[in-house]
């Protein structure tokens, strides 16, 4: 008979450090799964543009301007251009001249563009953000003027000489000045990489008729025109804006940044929100506007899909309401990204985040 020798016995120091070494040994495993996915979400690039703002400021208008200054690396912002609006284009113009100068931001030139509708009466909302337009804060005269000449002309000769879908237009009032531009030189949808519109209303129904939504009831016929321009288009309407609201903690981090800014926005929306949360019954009121400048910086906190959109512009109940082809039963080709869905405390997380980095 044979007899294999015994193996010798592991020092009793080292059997105890098994269960650590086997646990530090899971521990690296799962650090080198997880690593790779983390460092491919860094890598990320973020979403970037080259960007105009058309706008009728307004007090939600103003609150998306500043928003959208203080994020210069990823919006590369070539001017403001205004339209007649919320107030009238004096003061419009005026606004965004008061929101260039809080935001320390004289590089950004400011055209101002059509005094009123296409072809309906001229309509504001002065019951909404005050007869200045801005509510809770005192205005002035800003001292850095209006850049020389037109915005329609503005935007006709930069998307005319821009690289081929190289712009994209962010749009937080009646869409006066593009319609205009678009008539004028149908060609200039060469320049344009995308529209992101404030506008329309569907599930929620309209904030100034029982069916229309501002922006587009003051001027449908222009809302017509550029919906039929084939420029690839996002409308973020109030079926998403009323579920982005403010409450008295949201508003509170933003007075709390111990920023100019942060008291400027947080005194703004305070005076703002007041008719919304009366008018709706809501426990806090919409930002409109602002949630054009977090999708172009964020898109993924936001969700949507592609529908045929068309405007009513006949004379009536129905006069300006965005027709929302939701369910496809027209068969109609989509021309429009309708968004219906946001993340309210991310989009809030990331206007406080912003607004934190100016003066």
């Amino acid at each position: 008979m044979h007899f294999r020798p015994a193996a010798p016995a592991l020092p009793s120091r080292l059997v105890a450090l098994f269960p650590i070494l086997f646990l530090g040994l899971v521990a690296l495993l799962t650090a080198s799964l997880i690593a790779p996915k983390a460092h491919a979400a860094d890598a990320t690039p973020a979403t970037t543009h080259t960007l105009i703002i058309d706008t009728d400021p307004g007090a939600d208008d103003v609150i998306a301007l500043l928003f959208a200054m203080a994020s210069p690396e990823q919006l590369k912002i070539q001017a403001l251009t205004t339209v007649a609006g919320n107030v009238p284009l004096a003061k419009t113009s005026r606004n965004a001249r008061l929101a260039r100068e809080w935001a320390k931001r004289p590089d950004i030139a400011i055209y101002a563009g059509a005094p009123r509708p296409l072809l309906r009466t001229p309509i504001y909302a002065a019951d909404i953000h005050g007869s200045e337009g801005i509510t809770g804060v005192k205005v002035h005269e800003p001292s850095q003027p209006l850049a020389d000449g037109n915005a329609v002309d503005y935007l006709i000769r930069t998307l005319r000489a821009a690289p081929e879908k190289s712009v994209t237009l962010a749009m937080l009032g009646p869409e006066t000045n593009l319609a205009l531009a678009l008539t004028q030189a149908p060609d200039i949808t060469r320049g344009l990489r995308e529209l992101v519109l404030m506008g329309g209303a569907h599930f929620n129904g309209g904030n100034i008729t029982p069916t229309a939504e501002f922006n587009v009831f003051a001027d449908p016929h222009a809302a017509e025109i550029v919906l039929k321009s084939g420029v690839p288009i996002t409308m973020l309407p109030l079926d998403l804006t009323h579920k982005v609201l403010t409450s008295p903690e949201r508003i509170a981090k933003l007075r709390g940044l111990g920023n100019q800014a942060g008291r400027t926005v947080a005194d703004i929306l305070d005076a703002y929100v007041q008719h919304d949360m009366q008018y709706y019954g809501l426990p806090g009121g919409p930002v409109h506007d602002a949630t054009v400048v977090a999708y172009l910086l964020q898109p993924s906190l936001f969700r949507g899909r592609k529908v045929n959109v068309e405007v009513d512009s006949r004379e009536g109940l129905g006069f300006g309401q965005t027709v929302v082809d939701w369910y496809g039963g027209l068969k109609k080709p989509a021309n429009v990204n309708w968004i219906a869905e946001g993340d309210a405390q991310g989009f809030f997380d990331l206007l406080t985040q912003r607004i934190s980095r100016l003066p």
